[in-house]
């Protein structure tokens, strides 16, 4: 994830990348690759030397979420910060109140709200088109932390240490799809979850929870796994908004076909090129996408003194729920 913002903020006008800190040699290189000079290999170095910074993107496994936003945000700089911004409700309220003490701006990255059929369905939602909600479905199973390339590497050890990375498929994705039944129906409940250990890890690989929204009777359905071996463009996601005048699927508003979407897409780049319009950076991944409009809007948060579209609060109520679904599973 890392790279990937790095090479996004190449692509955002008026954006220049002071310095990149990881402990990967190879990350490193492909930053130099990048045309990054500054290189650190540890993050501590980085933020001794950030005078002349304005922000940072904090890519780094969740434990280390809580010190490297505090650090940062008492050396004066703006921060976006990968999901979840701490591994629990204790560490996030102090999150909070580092911010609220800093001035300073923080966003969380809930990449999923900026898919554009998410933000296509929020916006017909909102205009009534489909009545009251009453159910929501959101779903989304993937390969989790066992995707690798053609040349299969080993997992990081973080991923399988509960107290290292807060959780499993629930934290990872399901935290993704509880956020989004928040920015459709408001604030919720847990009222049922269930977690799944077949592959008998300390960490789950599977999970379902149903919520209730707290301003109305809508209810939602969250199903999450990393059991699925799919191979990209293929993303086994879906959001269905059930209303009492009509419904909502993203797998009606995304394209059917990503490979051809893909080809048109990178067609249409390269005439935006040609004729010296601005290009759409990851465009024909359409699923990818969301990566560069949420750093671009965090840039354009600091730029305009705007409040983030994903706040510190968004950040915080959502590890609320993905902390009370953990406690409703572990009780049953």
């Amino acid at each position: 994830m890392g790279l990937l913002h790095l090479m996004n903020c190449s692509k955002i006008d008026g954006v220049k990348v002071e310095a990149a800190a990881d402990s990967s040699k190879k990350a490193l290189k492909k930053a130099r690759s990048l045309g990054i000079e500054k290189l650190y290999g540890d993050y501590h170095e980085l933020l001794a030397h950030s005078s002349e910074m304005d922000a940072v993107i904090i890519s780094l496994p969740n434990f280390l979420h809580l010190e490297s936003v505090k650090l940062s945000l008492e050396e004066g700089l703006n921060v976006f910060v990968e999901k979840p911004m701490a591994n629990t409700v204790k560490e996030c309220r102090e999150v909070v109140k580092f911010v609220e003490k800093s001035g300073r701006i923080l966003m969380v990255g809930h990449c999923m709200r900026f898919i554009e059929a998410i933000e296509k369905m929020k916006e017909i939602l909102d205009r009534g088109h489909i009545g009251n909600l009453k159910v929501v479905t959101l779903e989304e199973v993937i390969n989790g932390p066992f995707a690798h390339p053609r040349v299969p590497t080993p997992v990081s050890e973080w991923w399988f240490d509960p107290k290292k990375s807060g959780g499993g498929a629930l934290l990872d994705i399901g935290y993704h799809m509880m956020d989004l039944f928040r920015f459709f129906a408001g604030e919720a409940d847990v009222i049922f979850s269930h977690l799944d250990y077949a592959f008998n890890l300390p960490v789950e690989e599977g999970a379902l929870v149903i919520l209730k929204s707290r301003n109305s009777d809508t209810k939602g359905f969250v199903n999450v796994g990393w059991y699925q071996k799919t191979i990209f463009p293929k993303f086994d996601f879906r959001a269905i908004l059930h209303g009492t005048s009509g419904y909502l699927s993203s797998e009606c508003i995304a394209p059917r076909n990503l490979y051809f979407y893909a080809v048109k897409e990178g067609i249409k780049n390269i005439l935006r090129r040609l004729v010296g319009k601005k290009i759409r950076p990851l465009s024909y991944t359409y699923y990818y996408e969301p990566y560069y409009k949420e750093i671009a809007h965090f840039i354009d948060c600091i730029r305009n003194d705007l409040d983030p579209p994903v706040s510190v609060v968004d950040g915080l109520k959502t590890v609320e729920l993905v902390e009370k679904a953990y406690k409703m599973a572990n009780k049953s």
